[in-house]
């Protein structure tokens, strides 16, 4: 190693020694979050190693590296702000592509909860269609009846889980509002 890499390496040591406190300091009354600090400070001493010639002596070095921090942490707040920006436009975009799993959530619990305020007979023929995915066939061996008396019982009791729901047909001319899950298993 020559005798200029180690006074380099030496002006260095004891630019970082007297400044660094100061300059973490500053860092931190200037960051939103404080484990930023620790990258813009890493950051402003990375240029000042780089640019070491252009370091001024004494006193002088500090107000340098404070100049030096302070374009550090405006280049990071752009960054964040860009990043923040994409964040926003990504959710905008994936909002219109892919629904909201929490939807389906609540539309299930509100399924669930008026399957529950009907009859038992209502319950059992609607589940077996709706959740265990039967036909009306299958259901009548199930239920030991008629496939012609399932599809009558299932067609009433969807209608009066299409009332628990608040989905009751409007005024003539109209067609019914579906709950999203009953109108995803009729569609079979």
């Amino acid at each position: 190693m020559s005798q200029r890499a180690d006074g380099r390496d030496e002006l260095f040591r004891r630019m970082y020694a007297d400044n660094f406190d100061l300059v973490l300091g500053y860092v931190l009354r200037r960051v939103r979050h404080t484990e930023d600090a620790a990258d813009v400070v890493a950051e402003t001493f990375l240029v000042a190693w780089r640019r070491l010639s252009d370091v001024p002596d004494g006193d002088d070095a500090r107000l340098w590296l404070y100049g030096v921090a302070r374009r550090t942490l405006a280049n990071q707040r752009r960054g964040e702000s860009r990043r923040t920006a994409l964040g926003e436009r990504l959710r905008h975009d994936l909002a219109g592509v892919a629904p909201d799993p929490a939807d389906d959530v609540v539309a299930e619990q509100t399924l669930r909860t008026a399957v529950a305020t009907l009859r038992p007979d209502d319950r059992e023929v609607l589940l077996l269609s709706l959740w265990e995915g039967l036909e009306p066939r299958e259901i009548a061996v199930v239920l030991q009846c008629s496939a012609i008396a399932v599809r009558t019982r299932l067609s009433r009791a969807r209608g009066r889980l299409r009332g628990a729901l608040g989905n009751d047909p409007p005024p003539d001319g109209h067609l019914p509002g579906k709950h999203p899950l009953l109108a995803r298993e009729e569609g079979r």
